[in-house]
């Protein structure tokens, strides 16, 4: 009678590797991203903490769920320094990777040159406000890195031709004192 109370707990399943790209072999490395921690949810669907740039003040990581769309990169309950540091990051994801139920998707597939142009272009043209021009970071594309799997470099290089090309939707503003340049969304036209 004892021992039925004592019931047997199922062995724990082992997490399966990650998975190889077939071509070469490798575990998956997006371009433009670097994964700091992978970790599995509790149907086997990784959640990364990853890291675009070592900014000017830091590195700061961005945490997404391959199962879920869960993406995130700032912290709503601070006012200060928002951006995730490592360890902010790895407490969210595995909270998350605790809490998910969703099944393993695919790897997103790397899209061509010209989608990934027309999705940066896109979100400069959504940038866009009536009341003024709208200073543009590359690190507010964190959060879409693993879709766009381009570097920095990249996309910079598509913001300078975009500037080339469509002055009245992008102009660029150089530092009298660095080498800094920043990007601006033009204001819209006035109706």
């Amino acid at each position: 009678m004892a021992l039925t109370l004592f019931a047997r707990r199922p062995e724990p399943v082992e997490a399966p590797a990650p998975e190889p790209w077939p071509e070469i072999g490798e575990t998956w490395k997006p371009e433009g991203v670097n994964i700091a921690q992978r970790y599995y949810n509790q149907a086997h669907a990784v959640v990364l903490v990853y890291t675009t740039d070592d900014g000017p003040s830091g590195t700061y990581y961005s945490v997404a769920c391959l199962g879920c769309h869960y993406a995130t990169a700032k912290d709503g309950k601070r006012t200060y320094n928002t951006r995730y540091g490592l360890a902010d990051a790895a407490t969210v994801a595995n909270e998350h990777a605790t809490a998910c139920r969703a099944l393993p998707r695919d790897i997103p597939a790397r899209p061509d040159d010209d989608t990934v142009r027309e999705r940066v272009h896109a979100w400069v043209r959504g940038a866009r406000r009536r009341d003024g021009d709208t200073q543009l970071w590359v690190s507010d594309l964190d959060l879409i890195r693993l879709t766009l799997q381009r570097s920095n470099d990249w996309i910079v290089d598509v913001l300078k031709q975009l500037v080339v090309d469509e002055p009245e939707i992008l102009r660029v503003e150089r530092s009298q004192y660095s080498d800094y340049v920043s990007y601006y969304a033009r204001r819209l036209p006035e109706n």
